[in-house]
């Protein structure tokens, strides 16, 4: 007689599931899965790499979760489901955030004697952010003053002359104002020639960023008598109890800037002319 069981029944890998062992497969898009767990099979429309999910849509096009991981069957085999590899680096800007033609893997040029003067910290982060990489090409250093009520004072120590100019931008420069007092006294110095002072209406650099960016209509109107920046926080409800709480404000705000786009073409123009200023050549 023959042996119906073969010579070893231990010969193979009894221990196997039936569908075999699972093996990492990457998270394609388009691909159709099933999670085991829950019977959900789906499309896979998106693969987030930072919170490592998978979302699956079905054929009623409702959609769900999951952790990326084991537990998914792949043309009826089980697969481990891993973020696909980035097969090419992601394209360079050809525009730097101010509009400019962008030049990859240039050095800052050394600084030159001229300088930008904005009027406060918030001022002067903005600026960087849209024009930082045309200012290091340029070589221009961007200086925040704290206020522009020292700003003869400053000038004094800086000392401009036909090599070593000083472009001033000005929160609120309107007539009238107190600002525009300070520029027009600036102007009739014996360094007056050197001193471009410019400004936007803006009573504060946050409202030179378009509302919209924040999903406003517009900038709250604040009472005169309140601090604008905190009865801009006040009337959003915002936290706005200390100088900390001001800083986290702006730090939300700044990160809705992206390019030139993001700001009110009543400052784009006026830093635009600063850095013209500062870096024309001179005979």
């Amino acid at each position: 007689m023959s042996d119906r069981y073969g010579p070893d029944v231990l010969s193979t890998d009894w221990r196997a599931p039936k569908r075999g062992r699972a093996v990492e497969a990457p998270a394609e898009i388009g691909a159709v899965v099933e999670e085991v767990s829950t019977d959900w099979v789906g499309e896979i429309v998106a693969v987030d790499r930072d919170l490592h999910t998978v979302t699956l849509e079905d054929r009623r096009d409702r959609r769900r979760t999951f952790p990326l991981g084991a537990g998914f069957l792949l043309e009826g085999k089980p697969v481990i489901l891993t973020a696909p590899v980035r097969r090419t680096a992601p394209a360079r800007p050809t525009r730097t955030a101010s509009g400019s033609i962008a030049v990859h893997d240039a050095k800052a040029r050394v600084a030159r004697a001229s300088r930008i003067f904005v009027e406060g910290r918030h001022d002067a982060e903005l600026v960087e952010k849209v024009w930082g990489d045309d200012l290091r090409i340029e070589g221009v250093v961007v200086e925040y003053l704290d206020g522009i009520d020292d700003l003869s004072e400053q000038l004094r120590d800086f000392r401009p002359g036909p090599n070593r100019r000083v472009g001033v931008l000005v929160d609120h420069l309107v007539k009238g104002s107190k600002e525009s007092r300070i520029a027009d006294a600036v102007r009739r110095t014996p360094v007056g020639k050197h001193v471009l002072i410019v400004g936007h209406p803006f009573i504060d650099i946050w409202a030179a960023v378009k509302p919209e960016r924040l999903g406003l209509d517009a900038w709250p109107d604040v009472p005169r008598h309140l601090e604008w920046k905190k009865g801009v926080c006040q009337q959003l409800g915002w936290p706005h109890r200390d100088q900390a709480d001001i800083a986290r404000a702006w730090k939300h705000i700044l990160s809705k800037v992206h390019s030139f786009g993001d700001c009110e073409p009543a400052l784009l123009g006026r830093v635009e002319e600063l850095i013209d200023f500062v870096t024309e050549e001179q005979p």
